[in-house]
């Protein structure tokens, strides 16, 4: 954020309280993007500086909201699958990541949806569409124009929407979508 100073892991630790063994898995997370981002774009230049607050803030704040879900990831990069395999293996995390684009996921109900820095809203939900039930949860970060994505969204879909402020950019928030459906086309 322009006018905050970067956040480390004690920071991290005091806006977001884990334990010690968690801050210590993130640690070697963070190590790990560094690492990974000299060698392949994983996330912009500019933002390694505030590496806590811009990344990993920014998706653990989403944690308390997820109910006890399956984790599956989905990642088409293959560089970027590589890069999330091996953070799994270094920090203990079970996870399932697939090496292939969200069209190629066979459609199956979700109880989460979520997604980071992924398409405007329109186009996210048209992406997530086929995992979407009624129970499903879709938590999406989003940045200050938030509002307009909503607005354009609207047109297209049929949703209840709450929005939560970001712990991480005080411009951003972060959208709770429920009872998400697509408008019959019209005539």
């Amino acid at each position: 954020m322009p006018h905050e100073a970067p956040l480390g892991p004690q920071g991290f630790a005091r806006v977001f309280p884990v334990s010690r063994e968690t801050l210590a898995r993130l640690e070697a997370y963070a190590d790990l993007l560094i690492l990974w981002s000299a060698r392949i774009n994983l996330v912009g230049r500019a933002t390694i500086a505030d590496l806590w607050r811009r990344h990993i803030l920014d998706s653990a704040q989403l944690y308390p909201l997820i109910p006890e879900a399956a984790r599956s990831l989905i990642e088409a990069d293959s560089r970027k699958f590589a890069f999330l395999r091996e953070a799994a293996r270094v920090t203990g995390t079970e996870a399932t990541i697939r090496p292939c684009r969200i069209q190629a996921v066979a459609p199956h109900p979700a109880d989460v949806v979520t997604a980071r820095a992924c398409a405007p809203l329109d186009e996210l939900l048209g992406l997530a569409e086929r995992f979407i039930a009624p129970h499903t949860l879709c938590l999406f970060l989003k940045g200050e124009r938030f509002g307009q994505e909503l607005t354009e969204a609207h047109k297209r879909w049929t949703m209840r929407a709450s929005v939560e402020p970001s712990l991480s950019d005080r411009r951003g928030v972060i959208l709770r979508l429920q009872q998400v459906t697509r408008e019959p086309r019209q005539a």
